[in-house]
């Protein structure tokens, strides 16, 4: 699921992202490797993950069309987790819009764009504002997978703050809050009570960075859970 436009949200390792800072004009790509993929608090494939990336930044008015992925190493259950997201964000001011299609297939449910209630697909509404070291984001699933099942729509929002820089190290917190029942249950099956409305922190932690490596420690309150995750980007 990073998503928008790589924009680093500690929550995913990190990932899922909320810079809002823009890149050069015109095609870049990269991949990322992680130790396992964590996005908004919960472990997505538990398992190693290669994480590769595509985008093309159109000149003079800095909108961004990409592609973004995560393929898991190892089986997790007999299966192995696959991710392919579209997404395209768009600078407005000092905000980025950003709207992402998460495609996630499982078993013979694997057609893309599929936006049934049953399908592989949820389409997630983004804004996000990043200025010096302080970076925000709210998030909405508005079509798709998500809108049925009783979910409701799902919402997401994070805050992030750069609070260390020095010696080409740098460290960022995070504190994201989410629908409970949709942070935990829907992706990992850890019920904790099926109130879809259950607004709940469900993602806080600590990144320190240095050149292309990160180390992430990311506690999920919801589902009491803690993760550890290095990545290296290329």
């Amino acid at each position: 699921m990073k998503k928008a436009v790589k924009l680093i949200s500690l929550a995913a390792a990190i990932f899922a992202g909320l810079s809002g800072t823009a890149q050069a004009e015109g095609f870049k790509v990269g991949a990322d490797v992680v130790s396992s993929y964590v996005w908004r608090g919960i472990d997505l494939g538990n398992s190693p993950a290669i994480q590769p990336a595509l985008s093309y930044t159109f000149p003079g008015i800095g909108v961004v069309v990409g592609a973004w992925g995560s393929f898991a190493v190892t089986e997790n259950s007999g299966s192995r987790y696959k991710e392919v997201d579209l997404y395209v964000a768009v600078p407005v001011g000092p905000f980025t819009l950003t709207a992402t299609d998460y495609y996630i297939p499982a078993g013979e449910n694997s057609r893309s764009f599929d936006f049934s209630n049953d399908g592989p697909n949820v389409v997630d509404i983004s804004i996000s504002y990043a200025k010096d070291d302080l970076s925000l984001l709210a998030a909405i699933n508005v079509a798709g997978n998500d809108t049925g099942n009783g979910y409701k729509n799902a919402k997401y929002c994070e805050a992030g703050y750069k609070f260390y820089s020095k010696d080409g190290y740098t460290a960022k917190g995070v504190v994201g809050f989410g629908d409970g029942d949709y942070y935990s249950e829907y992706y990992t099956g850890n019920t904790r009570g099926q109130n879809n409305d259950n607004f709940t922190l469900v993602n806080t932690g600590i990144s320190v960075s240095k050149d292309r490596y990160t180390a992430s420690y990311v506690y999920n309150p919801h589902t009491e859970a803690s993760h550890l995750v290095f990545m290296a980007s290329f």
